[in-house]
């Protein structure tokens, strides 16, 4: 029998008593067992990571921005192995692994980038008044200390990226724990900074039970806690630990907007196939997938039948195949929870345009009209291949449309009007407006975050960075200014 993998703690391997099996989605088989560490090794791994807060806080620029750059190129060199490993533990279709592979390796490198250029220090004079005559005010930022970081399952080495690297950029220790169904890609993410020089207790990859986690939240010698993940969990870690720093990325049901000027058969083609494609990558499983297409009616009977048409030349079936754009759900339970779902709004009245079809873990890429406000797939994240029409009058309707909701993180609006923009960026009720294309649009250096029930704090590697530290003044006396 195959020895399980080891996890990462305090920057060396380790094992533990008791191991998991890590299954494929797709079609069941065994893709790795992982060990699990137990208390006592988590409170080893806790213990190094605080008492090497201060030296790696001193750390030079150039060491961090080296090791951050070393695990970019080491990605790009195996991006095939990791992107098979991708799509073996998340059912992930393997060109979409592939791009998450190249995002990571974005990732660090913008981290890399940023860790040379942060901290510079902002100088300013203070003898505005006559209090401040000689003074001279110097504001750095300084890590707050080590972050937790809790990856989800749907992007199981970029949102680890999205942890680890802009933590290594500050100086701020990290103890990374990824998801119990997708733990493999976080255990790569430390193969490659085991071959760095970071300091020892930097950094540990654990794949912590969830029932375990609740203690290791409470830890008050890691101030910082960075969850991606759903809305439930998110807030109940923030309840439960009101003083401390977090930084909460949770869910959507992102809205595509087409409004009366998007009228020509060129512009509702790409509108139609940008909203089948992004209602359907990942399965739908991503916080800023299409779940929502809001019409305006002028354009509505033309646009609809454009996108149920692309939904259906969504290829489906085996993640491995390089032609599938659609493969499983993370499990057949997720599957099941969407089918019910859909199934409560075809009860309540809703028209099931396309799609409707569950087997296994997976579900066929699902269009709805007509669904009741009070529909759960209407109020809640379906984080499947789902998505809902629906016709307004205007530009007004659009956007009120769009605001009620209790989650805010991404919309699209399909305009090409000037003003129309900068309204919908002005009205909507979201942390990011794209502007002619879908919400499900991220560059992984800009700020990321939601409003309302999406969350709080900004992902975004340098608007992590800056989560993760705070501003300390030293005040100069005495100068001639």
């Amino acid at each position: 029998m195959t020895s399980p993998h080891a996890f990462w703690l305090a920057g060396r391997q380790a094992t533990g008593e008791d191991a998991f099996d890590v299954t494929s989605p797709w079609d069941g088989r065994l893709v790795a067992s992982v060990s699990i560490p137990t208390d006592a090794q988590v409170e080893e791994a806790v213990a190094a990571a605080y008492a090497a807060e201060a030296e790696f806080a001193a750390t030079p620029a150039h060491v961090r921005a080296a090791a951050l750059d070393h695990v970019s190129k080491r990605l790009v060199e195996r991006t095939e192995e990791i992107a098979q490993l991708i799509s073996a533990e998340n059912g992930k279709p393997i060109k979409w692994a592939r791009g998450e592979v190249g995002r990571a390796v974005s990732v660090f490198r913008f981290a890399a980038e940023e860790a040379r250029r942060f901290n510079g220090g902002e100088a300013q004079r203070l003898d505005t008044d006559a209090g401040g005559v000689g003074r001279l005010a110097l504001t750095r930022r300084f890590p707050r200390g080590t972050v937790l970081g809790i990856a989800p399952f749907n992007f199981p080495l970029n949102l680890c990226a999205h942890k680890v690297a802009p933590a290594i950029a500050v100086g701020a220790p990290i103890i990374l724990k990824p998801a119990p169904a997708t733990p493999l890609s976080g255990l790569i993410l430390g193969e490659l900074l085991a071959e760095t020089d970071l300091p020892a207790g930097s950094w540990s990859v654990l794949p912590v039970a969830n029932d375990k986690m609740p203690a290791l939240v409470q830890d008050e010698r890691l101030p910082v806690i960075s969850f991606t993940g759903s809305e439930t969990v998110g807030y109940a870690i923030m309840d439960s630990v009101p003083r401390k720093h977090c930084t909460l990325e949770l869910g959507g049901n992102g809205a595509a907007v087409v409004l009366a000027d998007w009228a020509s058969d060129e512009d509702l083609d790409w509108a139609a196939t940008r909203i089948a494609t992004f209602s359907n990558y990942q399965a739908g499983q991503s916080c800023i997938s299409v779940q929502r297409v809001i019409a305006d009616a002028s354009v509505y009977e033309r646009l609809v039948p454009k996108i149920v048409a692309a939904v259906e030349a969504q290829v489906t079936g085996d993640p491995n195949d390089a032609a599938t754009d659609v493969g499983p759900l993370v499990s057949e339970d997720a599957a099941k929870r969407v089918e019910s779902w859909v199934d409560e709004a075809v009860r309540a009245g809703a028209s099931l345009l396309t799609g409707g079809k569950r087997e296994g873990a997976s579900y066929a890429p699902t269009v709805l009209a007509d669904v009741p406000a009070d529909a759960t797939i209407s109020c809640e994240e379906v984080f499947g291949p789902v998505l809902t029409v629906r016709r307004v009058d205007g530009e007004a309707e659009a956007f009120a449309a769009v605001n009620d909701s209790k989650y805010g993180l991404q919309a699209g609006v399909f305009t090409h009007d000037l003003q129309t923009a900068f309204c919908a960026h002005r009205e909507l009720e979201v942390g990011g407006v794209v502007v002619g294309d879908v919400p499900s649009y991220r560059a992984d250096q800009m700020p990321y975050g939601g409003v309302k029930q999406s969350g709080v704090g900004r992902e975004g590697v340098r608007y992590a960075m800056d989560d993760y530290t705070y501003e300390r003044v030293m005040v100069l006396t005495g100068l001639a200014l």
